[in-house]
C-alpha cells in the first residue's frame, strides 16, 4: 500500500514543507551526486549519523563496510553535527523519492496547523528524537544512519493526532490486482506505525545495515507529543477535518469547502 493523496485542505502555503523538500533534493544532488560512487558511499560516512562514533563506544579505526569497496572509518573528532546532516542524506533514488512523497503528503497540513517557524522547529526536534531512538536501540553500532523518515515520522504522528479521520487514498498492488482505496488516516498510519514496531523488534541483535525501525518509532512518537505543545488552537479549529468531531464529514471532494 501506498498513499496517493489526502482529503485534507490546507489554509497557508507551506512554505518550510516545499524548502526541507528542496533542501533535500540539493543535498541528494550536491552531497550525493544523485546517488553515484564515490559520492553517495561518501557522504553516508561523513555526514551519516554512526552512533559508535558519535558516543564514543567503538574506538577509532573501526570500519563499516557502505559500499563495494568502500569502507566508513570512525574518527576520535566530534560527530555531533551528523544528529542534523543525517536527516537530509539518503541511501537510493526510491529512499529519497519515498521520503520526499510522504511529506509532500502529510507535511503541508501539520505545517498548517502551528505555522512557519514553529513547524521548523518541531520537525527538527523529531528528527532529533529520532536519532535517539535510532541510538538507544544500539549504542555501539558502526553503521550510519541516514534519511529524514525519522523527521517525517514525527510529521505523521502529529497528523494522526490533528485528522485521524481524513481519508487517505491509497494504491494497492497485490499480483494481478491493481486498486485503490480511501481509509481513515489512523488506520492507514496506526498500520505503518505497526510495522515499524514488528520490524523494530526483529531487528535486535542484527548485524548489518537496513531500515532504521526505531528512528521511525521515536520521531513518530515525538510528533505526536510535541503537537500538543506546538500547534495553534486558532489554526486547528478553523480546520474542518480536526480531530475526532469534525465541522464537516470526510469528503474526497474538499476543494468545494469555502
Amino acid at each position: 500500500m501506498f498513499p496517493i493523496r489526502d482529503d485534507n485542505p490546507h489554509f497557508i502555503t507551506p512554505y518550510v514543507t516545499y524548502g526541507i523538500i528542496a533542501l533535500n533534493a540539493i543535498a541528494w544532488v550536491l552531497a550525493q551526486g544523485l546517488g553515484s560512487e564515490p559520492s553517495l558511499s561518501r557522504s553516508v560516512c561523513t555526514l551519516g549519523l554512526t552512533p559508535g562514533e558519535l558516543l564514543n563506544t567503538l574506538p577509532p579505526g573501526t570500519a563499516f563496510q557502505v559500499g563495494p569497496g568502500t569502507y566508513c572509518v570512525l574518527s576520535d573528532s566530534s560527530s555531533a553535527y551528523t544528529l542534523l546532516t543525517s536527516m537530509f542524506m539518503h541511501g537510493g533514488w526510491m529512499h529519497i523519492l519515498g521520503n520526499m512523497w510522504f511529506l509532500w503528503i502529510f507535511g503541508n497540513n501539520v505545517e498548517d496547523s502551528m505555522g512557519h517557524v514553529r513547524f521548523a522547529v518541531f520537525y527538527v526536534l523529531c528528527g532529533l528524537a529520532a536519532a535517539a531512538g535510532q541510538i538507544l536501540s544500539d549504542p555501539q553500532s558502526a553503521i550510519p544512519m541516514v534519511g529524514a523518515s525519522g523527521a517525517i515520522g514525527g510529521v505523521m504522528g502529529a497528523y494522526i493526532v490533528l485528522y485521524p479521520r481524513v481519508h487517505v487514498h491509497l494504491f494497492i498492488f497485490l499480483g494481478f490486482i491493481v486498486n485503490t482505496v480511501a481509509v481513515p488516516a489512523i488506520f492507514m498510519l496506526g498500520y505503518w506505525l505497526l510495522l515499524q514496531v514488528i520490524g523494530g523488534f526483529a531487528s535486535i541483535g542484527a548485524s548489518g545495515g537496513g531500515t532504521a525501525f526505531w528512528a521511525h518509532i521515536g520521531g513518530f512518537a515525538a510528533g505526536a507529543i510535541l503537537i500538543w505543545f506546538f500547534k495553534v488552537p486558532a489554526m486547528v479549529n478553523r480546520h474542518p477535518y480536526y480531530g475526532w468531531h469534525q465541522k464537516q464529514p470526510p469528503t474526497s471532494n474538499w476543494r468545494r469547502i469555502r
